[in-house]
């Protein structure tokens, strides 16, 4: 694979006069794709009806006519003032009870039928003037489905679909009450429209209720992107793509995933590190100007899966941000190592947001690969860097890796609703594992549940919180070990405890016999160097305990599979990893603090998220540097 890198461009945003030398200078920089279009609905429809796309054909012919390959948005993220007014009812509401007003960027509720028949209708016109045009390549469909918090919709739209989706689900009401538990609390039904949204209650409601109105939201993210697929597909060949967020889990991309031809994603590294990495203050200041070292591979490796092994990065920082609660600028060289960083994960293209920094608007402080006055920023430098190194690197091939680590939407969901303990985070406890294996210079790839597991030597499950039949038989075909826990199997697919506990796990003799969580001040100490956090189970086994706490009580324990009962921190999960690296074979490496390496069929990459130069295996990787060897 060769990959590509380009750019994101708004021509309504500028002078007509101004696209050519645009595009000239794009074509110059080295870029050869350019997204548009995925915000222009005011512009593309100023009045109901009344359609002006004379203006996009002749952006589209002049950045063609220039080399570029388009990836044109649909513009539904943006629905106009007018349709508001049309759909009074289309606007989201929030778990309060609020209407989320017309004045920015996603005001729509997923559920809304009207809506969505406004957006099969404006992308059919779309892609019935631009579906064979040889300069659109790609079609990007809507924008970061879930960001600013909307996914979950209380509308009166929601109520009606998700009393609908509960009779579909159920089949009866008497079902549904067994299924929920409802005669806790005398909260049985009697017919399914007397179901309400499960906010607003006097105390928590049914976890049962909240998990499936969760499934439902999810299924409506789903439905909204198919709704434009189907369109999409019989208008054009080119591949269809979604961008997706960081740490965005509140639906299942792995579900809007098999509807398109291409992930993407929106890599965000600085923003992020303050915003949602959950790093320590100290780890913040660390990497403040380099971005967490591990956080945008996480997300590499996943959409990779989600896009069954084809994935883009449709917009990467260049320069400062104006979302996160604090806006450094990258350590100069960053956006280069994010690049390569990408590309080495197989990234076929890294696009940068935005083409020029707009002087305007709620994202005036966002920077792009050029300034409000058209000069060239940094950003554009580091690109032009990558674009003359990637005409001499050679095809870039991705193989797969050793370790697979399952991740599951639907347990996000289920340890959202009932965590049993404030710092119980199921994505953290993922990443957690995730970025042990980094630091010891091992590839890891992100599965779903019920995935095959052929060909990997060693397979990571925590925290996923029902084994289904798929899943179930992935774990008991599997190749190599299998790492359940902690919390892994613990609950029915409906919020009931599993019985046994857990239920479902494969090659491992373990029963759970109390749990508990634990506040940041009280981990548990373990033999042999380590701690437990957050959460610890008692666990009763007749399997060899590999590892135990100071008390003895057993931590890491299997023969064939293995169930780890809590929740290590990263001085315990080092040595598990070494541990398992034994069992199974892998090359585990001492890495320098802030340094990755990443290695692939092709290629072997160092990545030195570090602020100063590192050392390794005698070369010398200067601070946010990149070493590239191919093998």
């Amino acid at each position: 694979m060769k990959p590509e890198l380009g750019v994101c461009y708004y021509p309504e945003h500028w002078p007509e006069e101004q696209w050519a030398d645009d595009a000239r200078r794009m074509v110059e920089a080295g870029l050869t794709w350019v997204r548009i279009g995925e915000f222009a609905w005011s512009r593309l429809e100023p009045k109901p009806g009344e359609l002006t796309f004379d203006w996009l054909s002749r952006a589209i012919e002049t950045l063609g006519v220039a080399g570029l390959k388009v990836v044109l948005g649909t513009p539904t993220a943006t629905p106009p003032r007018w349709m508001v007014d049309k759909h009074p009812d289309m606007l989201a509401v929030d778990a309060e009870g609020r209407v989320r007003k017309f004045g920015s960027r996603r005001h729509y509720c997923f559920s809304h039928q009207g809506y969505i028949a406004e957006c099969r209708r404006i992308v059919t016109l779309l892609g019935k003037t631009f579906g064979e045009s040889p300069h659109v390549a790609a079609w990007q469909i809507d924008n970061e489905y879930g960001c600013h918090d909307t996914t979950l919709s209380y509308s009166s739209a929601a109520l009606d679909g998700f009393r609908d989706w509960c009779a579909e689900r159920y089949g009866d009401i008497g079902a549904l009450n067994d299924a929920w538990g409802n005669v806790f609390w005398s909260m049985e039904y009697s017919a399914f429209d007397q179901i309400e949204l499960p906010n607003l209650t006097v105390t928590e409601p049914n976890p049962a209720h909240v998990l499936a109105f969760r499934r439902y939201s999810s299924d409506q993210v789903v439905a909204f992107n198919r709704a434009q697929v189907e369109v999409l597909r019989d208008l054009t060949e080119a591949p269809l793509i979604h961008n997706y967020m960081g740490k965005i889990t509140d639906f299942d991309h792995f579900a809007v995933g098999k509807d398109l031809d291409i992930a993407s994603w929106d890599s965000y590294p600085l923003g992020f590190l303050l915003d949602r990495v959950g790093a320590s203050e100290d780890r913040q200041l660390r990497y403040l100007r380099q971005g967490d070292p591990d956080f945008q591979a996480f997300h590499h490796d996943l959409y990779r899966s989600v896009g069954k092994g084809r994935w883009w990065v449709m917009e990467q920082q260049p320069g400062p941000v104006n979302w996160a609660p604090h806006n450094p600028a990258p350590l100069p060289g960053m956006v280069r190592l994010w690049t390569w960083e990408a590309i080495a994960h197989g990234a076929e293209v890294v696009s940068y947001f935005r083409w020029r920094q707009v002087p305007f608007g709620q994202e005036q402080m966002h920077a792009g690969l050029l300034g409000h006055d058209g000069r060239d920023a940094r950003g554009l430098k580091e690109a032009g860097e990558v674009a003359g190194e990637l005409s001499a690197c050679g095809s870039v091939e991705q193989g797969r890796a050793s370790v697979a680590l399952v991740f599951d939407y639907a347990s996000v969901w289920a340890w959202t609703v009932q965590p049993q303990g404030e710092s119980f985070d199921y994505f953290a406890l993922c990443f957690s594992a995730y970025r042990a294996f980094r630091r010891a210079g091992v590839s890891v790839d992100i599965v779903e549940p019920g995935a095959s597991l052929d060909g990997y030597a060693l397979v990571l499950a925590p925290g996923v919180f029902s084994l289904g039949d798929e899943a179930r038989a992935a774990f008991d075909d599997a190749e190599g070990i299998v790492v359940y826990g902690p919390r892994c199997g613990a609950k029915t697919d409906e919020m009931s405890i599993a019985l046994p506990l857990p239920a479902g796990l494969s090659g491992v003799d373990v029963r759970v016999s109390f749990v508990e969580s634990l506040p940041g001040a009280a981990p548990v100490p373990v033999r042999g160097g380590g701690t437990v956090r957050h959460w610890a189970e008692a666990i009763e086994t007749d399997d060899p305990v590999l590892m135990a706490t100071e008390a003895g009580a057993p931590v890491l324990v299997g023969e064939r599979n293995l169930y780890l009962s809590g929740w290590p921190d990263d001085a315990l999960w080092d040595r598990i990893v070494a541990h398992l690296g034994e069992a199974v074979g892998l090359d585990i490496k001492t890495l320098p603090e802030g340094v990755r390496l990443r290695e692939i069929p092709s290629h072997r990459f160092l990545f030195n998220y570090g602020a100063g130069s590192a050392l390794w295996d005698g070369e010398e990787i200067p601070a946010a540097g990149v070493l590239i060897r191919p093998l």
